[in-house]
């Protein structure tokens, strides 16, 4: 991807991207949701696609079993509520290491956007899933997020 600059001494600017978006096999199928319509935004506002996958860094496999949040993400982040696969396996603590993840590697490249698949339960930014259902709300990465000044954007990726 061709990146531009800045006005800071030529650097390009960065985005912090969910990894599926680009292209990546690591939705909790396996599969990837690429999406050409955000690289040729990204592409035409000059930013450099940072890739990341907050279940994979928080040590889940590929592919996962599917998860709900029980809580909204700020619950889940202040420790009042859980994220459980479908099987009702725990995966809190890798959800919470992923939104960590991506907290520290926005900071350490001064990514102030991202870009997110939404309905994720972790990347999500308008819309998530609770307690199997479809609702309002981001999911744990994007809130860990905005709660670190990043602004979030929602892209439902296959375009």
């Amino acid at each position: 991807m061709t990146t531009g600059s800045d006005t800071h001494g030529g650097a390009p600017k960065k985005a912090l991207v969910s990894a599926c978006l680009l292209g990546r096999d690591c939705t909790y199928k396996a599969g990837n949701n690429r999406d050409s319509v955000l690289l040729e935004e990204l592409q035409r506002r000059g930013y450099k696609a940072v890739p990341f996958c907050p279940e994979e860094h928080g040590g889940l496999p590929t592919p996962r079993p599917a998860a709900d949040l029980t809580a909204s993400a700020r619950e889940v982040l202040a420790g009042r509520g859980r994220v459980l696969t479908h099987g009702g396996e725990d995966v809190t603590a890798e959800f919470l290491a992923g939104a960590q993840g991506a907290v520290r590697q926005c900071q350490a490249e001064g990514i102030q956007l991202a870009f997110l698949k939404e309905r994720s339960p972790s990347c999500g930014c308008a819309a998530t899933h609770v307690d199997g259902a479809l609702v309002e709300g981001p999911g744990v990465t994007a809130q860990a997020l905005r709660d670190a000044g990043v602004e979030c954007e929602g892209v439902e990726g296959r375009r």
